[in-house]
């Protein structure tokens, strides 16, 4: 019944109303047009109004209209001349060579993983194009579920590249507070991060978790701009929530694949866990994130707690996603 309630005041799921493969960009994961191009060039002209003059040592002269450097002083820095580096930012450049994609990270003062993204992105241009691909399968391998078990009271789950939550154990689901009371179908981790109200006072940084989702998903949805899948919940969330359209804008892109959570869990108080997630080979880019916590700590006593508290409050198709952990 929650489908008709506002979602700002209750916990209840987003409306499915969501924009399709039509309303969103080719290739730009973005849900309004912009100036086209290629995703490689949309990149540097994000990075490069991020970084002023003064940052790489060059001086400033009278007002200036937009932030950031310039092209030509990109160019000047990285070597390649000002037509050229206007080719490749707008798109008409599609095969810089490794020394110029190197020479550009350099003087973007770009990190390991942001200058990885960018060879990416160069490789991604000097493709032709092909038919975008077809939305990957949400079946978890046969093995999974055991898995899943294994990890009690650690919580765990399985989500696509795009964020659903495609498997979980009773932790794994109950750890996000809230999100066993949306439909199993609109069960996604960057959806609950951003659109549902408990997720602000769950995470201990919400607004740095808002930044890691952005990170990974830029970095993700760089590479495979096309992916229908990838651009609806990008559609989705740039339409719906400011702070995602904000951050995305950005284009940082960064991999999280293992640290430390706080969260202030509302049935099991504050937990500080480490976590770790393992990409499953041989599926659609599934990954598997595990929480822990260890041996005789608060934090694992709070885990056993969450992991047997009971589901007979959760309804409709959220009680079906338990039945084969709770029977």
């Amino acid at each position: 019944m929650w489908e008709s309630l506002l979602f700002g005041g209750v916990a209840g799921p987003p409306s499915t109303n969501q924009p399709s493969s039509k309303d969103c960009h080719p290739g730009t994961m973005t849900a309004q047009p912009d100036s086209g191009g290629t995703e490689l060039g949309r990149y540097l002209r994000a990075r490069r109004a991020q970084l002023s003059p003064g940052e790489v040592g060059l001086p400033v002269h009278g007002l200036r209209r937009t932030p950031g450097l310039r092209r030509e002083e990109l160019a000047t820095l990285s070597g390649i001349s000002n037509d050229y580096y206007i080719r490749l930012e707008r798109g008409r450049e599609a095969r810089p060579s490794p020394e110029v994609v190197d020479a550009l990270a350099r003087a973007l003062r770009l990190a390991e993983d942001e200058h990885e993204h960018l060879r990416s992105l160069a490789a991604l241009a000097a493709r032709k194009p092909s038919e975008p691909p077809s939305a990957p399968s949400r079946t978890v391998p046969p093995g999974v579920p055991v898995l899943l078990e294994s990890l009690r009271p650690h919580p765990a789950h399985v989500v696509a590249r795009n964020g659903d939550l495609l498997a979980a154990n009773p932790g794994g689901l109950r750890l996000m507070a809230g999100l066993d009371e949306w439909p199993a179908r609109q069960r996604n981790v960057w959806r609950y991060t951003f659109l549902h109200p408990t997720a602000r006072t769950l995470f201990d940084d919400w607004e740095n978790q808002l930044r890691a989702c952005v990170t990974h998903l830029r970095a993700l949805s760089g590479r495979e701009p096309d992916a229908p899948d990838l651009a609806a919940i990008v559609g989705e969330l740039v339409l719906k929530s400011p702070e995602f359209a904000r951050l995305w804008d950005r284009y940082d892109v960064r991999s999280h694949s293992r640290g430390n959570k706080t969260f202030h869990h509302p049935e099991v108080g504050d937990l500080n866990l480490g976590y770790q997630t393992m990409q499953l080979n041989g599926t659609p880019g599934q990954t598997l994130i595990a929480y822990y916590a260890q041996f005789g700590t608060p934090e694992h006593d709070a885990l056993i707690l969450l992991d047997r508290l009971p589901a007979d409050a959760v309804t409709g198709p959220a009680a079906g996603f338990l039945d084969q952990w709770e029977h």
